[in-house]
């Protein structure tokens, strides 16, 4: 395993780094810029939030680390809550830069596993009442099983792009 995404669990990134040597950690660009701003007064948040997406919409490391020192510069002074939260992130919500340009999408964010959560959530209700756990978790293993296949066959990520690279560097972004 190369990268785990995630949002910014203290229990995953540790299980992460305990149970997955040499896998990097990729915090949810969607979750990070959240976080960013609600430190923002809704006034201005327009204007932010676009500074903060210009960020994440470039494919390279040295150009997006650029504009993240401009961000900084920018808006330091005025929300400093905002920037503290922003300083302790950007690092970690940069690191699927390291890898493919073709992955970029996929990798930066956890809508692929919020998408299976909320299938797993819907098939579940329908049956309502379930007998036991066993069943409970017989079903949503299913789920996973298909999605997993589903995600296989359509080339979800394309692993000649992965294959050729030595080995990604998850600190690259952190430089």
């Amino acid at each position: 395993m190369q990268l785990v995404v995630s949002d910014d669990h203290e229990g995953i990134k540790a299980a992460v780094a305990g149970e997955l040597p040499g896998a990097g950690w990729q915090r949810c660009v969607v979750h990070f810029e959240r976080n960013v701003l609600s430190h923002v007064p809704a006034s201005e948040m327009s204007e932010v939030a676009n500074d903060l997406k210009a960020i994440f919409k470039v494919r390279r490391g040295k150009k997006a680390r650029a504009l993240a020192e401009e961000f900084v510069k920018l808006y330091g002074k005025r929300f400093p809550k905002a920037l503290s939260v922003f300083e302790a992130g950007i690092g970690d919500a940069l690191t699927y830069l390291s890898f493919p340009g073709s992955h970029h999408a996929k990798l930066s964010t956890t809508n692929m596993l919020e998408r299976l959560f909320k299938e797993v959530k819907r098939r579940t209700r329908v049956v309502g009442v379930f007998p036991n756990e066993t069943s409970a978790s017989t079903l949503a293993t299913e789920i996973a099983l298909r999605s997993s296949e589903e995600w296989a066959l359509r080339r979800y990520l394309t692993m000649d792009a992965l294959e050729a690279l030595e080995k990604p560097n998850p600190q690259l972004s952190r430089h």
